[in-house]
């Protein structure tokens, strides 16, 4: 094999523990809310500038508790505070993972796939004449244009 960005084996033993591990994450996460993509679009956002902002402006709210009104809940500000900074070191250390499973994703499907053409590339040249033309001639339908009507037109069958 010319390409082995990863070569990792997991022991089957641990996919249970795993499970049960992620589904109590999602269970002591579960007042995570989703928002719809108008939703996300919709809010303000807070970046490190806004951040300070915010931490100031609920600072001076604080001290001078009689300036504001009286619906304003600087006890709800204080948990929403309280619950980010809890959240940002879990949030980080998630994508972390979440980034490092992804890479690893991309790399076995990327060795695969330069296995899969080194494959297709020697029934190209040896495997003539050796009964593996149907063979090939299925593999080489992974790079046809498709002709099917509900196919963009110019659209690879199998590419992506």
């Amino acid at each position: 094999m010319s390409q082995n960005l990863v070569d990792l084996q997991i022991d089957t033993t641990i996919l249970d523990p795993l499970d049960a591990a992620i589904s109590q994450m999602e269970a002591c996460l579960a007042g995570l809310i989703s928002l719809t993509p108008e939703q996300r679009r919709g809010l303000i956002k807070m970046g490190d500038k806004s951040e300070a902002f915010c931490r100031a402006a609920f600072n001076v709210a604080e001290q001078h508790a009689g300036i504001m009104a009286r619906d304003f809940d600087i006890e709800g500000v204080r948990r929403d505070q309280q619950t980010l900074d809890q959240l940002r070191p879990r949030i980080l250390r998630i994508a972390h993972l979440y980034q490092r499973l992804t890479d690893t994703e991309m790399a076995l499907g990327s060795d695969l796939m330069a296995a899969a053409l080194e494959v297709y590339g020697v029934l190209k040249v040896a495997g003539k004449g050796k009964g593996l033309d149907e063979a090939r001639r299925h593999l080489a339908s992974r790079f046809r244009i498709s002709t099917h009507e509900s196919d963009a037109p110019g659209e690879s069958v199998g590419n992506g």
